[in-house]
């Protein structure tokens, strides 16, 4: 290497950047993969295509990571060791929007909402810096907690079962349907002076149900986890930071081993496929799903500017204004291509910046060799299908783990906010994670509002989210700065 050439633009041999790459992709595989199955699951999709989501999400991941690091003209890229992955943060919005809508037309208008806010990120992107006022750490911090705590829910389903559908923790007991059945059909014949049944009428779930919680997916669950905080307790160096990875894999062996885990689909499964856009048909464009989207990736793209200035502290490049404002545009082009290609909107990694840390390696050539790699596990259809094959009960101890540590980055991050002198940040914090729990606490709190703004309220998300910028702008002003925007991303690192 020439004393002229920056580290951060410095090519390693080959075999280097291979094994680094790899090392980048493994680092942030469990959580890229979490979030197709999280939203092909709750759209209800068959295997098969969840297993397509997922193929498609580790593509567009390796497509966007290469855009961002290698860089696409002085626009696009903020040529820094980045690697781009799907954001937690529109995971509540997204399920929500599902929820509503389920199947491919689900699919499509969640599609549509991520093309729209894309392109709305990508136009704002320059303006998003003078906004960093409104994002300090206490507002930051609360947030990420409130994201966290949000997809704990999911996780913990994941472990014990979903509480409506097969795995309802009770069902109706069959002697109660078989006494309603004849009832109604006596009340249904000629003659008859039993009054009619009541429309709607439904009866109460009683019985237990042995597909709720079996003690087996619990075990499994608890196996996962413990082998997670095992490896991560005595594990060093990179074999620590892919711990949750490793426990999947643990959890994957013991459930193929008791016949839980099937391979039929991974078999039938080809070895190549080209991710096409539109897999679901054309997007469905909601303005209202749109708004949601955006306010997700304003709060995604403050995340990752605090990502990117303390990226530049770490490599010893500092970050200009026209770098920034290339890497929020990429954010932005990230996600229009993800709508695209059928997948969601992309943000920098928290933990492989903190990895670039770790290692010392600050060449972004490396997360380049990364997004190669991505590209080409997206192109193989068989490793989305051997993900979509894990039984939930598998992901549901490594969900524990993964938006448990969300939440615990919040915390981080508030553990530096000042509550002594300043009393007025305890109210902001307060009061909205109070909002944040809303919709998990009261999800009907929203049946006399008007329709048309659900997608909007139903999301603690945006509602922690709008209130933390609001009260924080009442009681503190707008004061940030890019040293406690910088710091805050640091300690959501370390």
């Amino acid at each position: 290497m020439s004393n002229s050439t920056h580290p951060v633009d410095e090519v390693l041999p080959a075999p280097r950047l291979a094994a680094l790459g790899i090392q980048h992709v493994l680092v942030m595989y469990a959580g890229a993969i979490a979030v197709p199955l999280i939203i092909g699951r709750a759209l209800k999709l068959d295997p098969e295509q969840v297993a397509f989501l997922i193929s498609a999400d580790l593509f567009v991941c390796g497509l966007v990571t290469i855009i961002q690091s290698f860089g696409a003209t002085q626009w696009f890229g903020i040529k820094l060791p980045v690697m781009m992955g799907v954001t937690f943060a529109a995971v509540g919005p997204m399920v929500a929007m599902a929820n509503a809508n389920q199947g491919p037309d689900g699919a499509r208008m969640i599609f549509g909402a991520i093309i729209g806010a894309g392109i709305v990120a990508f136009l704002i992107a320059p303006l998003v810096s003078r906004m960093l006022r409104f994002f300090p750490p206490v507002v930051t911090g609360t947030i990420i907690v409130v994201i966290g705590a949000s997809l704990m829910r999911i996780g913990i389903n994941w472990i014990f079962g979903n509480p409506f559908g097969p795995t309802a923790p009770r069902l109706v007991a069959p002697e109660h349907a078989e006494w309603l059945k004849a009832v109604t059909d006596m009340a249904a014949a000629t003659g008859s002076t039993i009054p009619p049944i009541p429309a709607k009428l439904a009866l109460a779930a009683t019985a237990p149900n042995a597909a709720y919680a079996p003690l087996v997916n619990v075990g499994i669950s608890a196996v996962v986890l413990a082998s997670i905080l095992i490896i991560a307790r005595f594990g060093k160096g990179f074999l620590a930071n892919i711990a949750v990875l490793l426990g999947i894999v643990i959890g994957g062996v013991l459930t193929a081993s008791l016949g839980m885990m099937h391979f039929d689909k991974v078999a039938s499964a080809g070895w190549f496929e080209l991710i096409t856009p539109f897999r679901f048909g054309m997007p469905i464009f909601d303005p209202i799903l749109i708004v949601t989207m955006v306010l997700v990736m304003i709060v995604v793209m403050i995340e990752s500017t605090g990502m990117f200035l303390a990226l530049g502290d770490m490599t010893g490049r500092k970050v200009t204004q026209p770098m920034l404002s290339a890497g929020l545009r990429t954010d932005g082009l990230g996600t229009i291509i993800g709508g695209l290609f059928n997948t969601f909107p992309y943000t920098s990694f928290s933990q492989n910046v903190g990895l670039v840390g770790v290692t010392g390696v600050k060449s972004r050539f490396v997360c380049v060799a990364g997004g190669v790699i991505l590209i080409i596990l997206g192109l193989v259809p068989k490793m989305g299908a051997l993900v979509e094959a894990l039984p939930t009960v598998v992901l549901g101890g490594a969900g524990l783990v993964m938006f448990g540590m969300v939440a615990a980055t919040g915390i981080r991050i508030l553990s530096n906010v000042d509550f002594k002198t300043n009393r007025n940040n305890l109210f902001v914090v307060a009061v909205s994670i109070g909002f944040g729990m809303i919709p998990l606490v009261a999800p009907d709190f929203k049946m006399w509002m008007p329709h048309d703004i659900h997608p909007l309220i139903e999301s603690g998300i945006l509602l922690a989210s709008v209130s933390a910028v609001v009260l924080n702008a009442f009681f503190n002003g707008t004061k940030a700065n890019e040293a406690e925007i910088r710091e805050a991303a640091m300690a959501s690192e370390a």
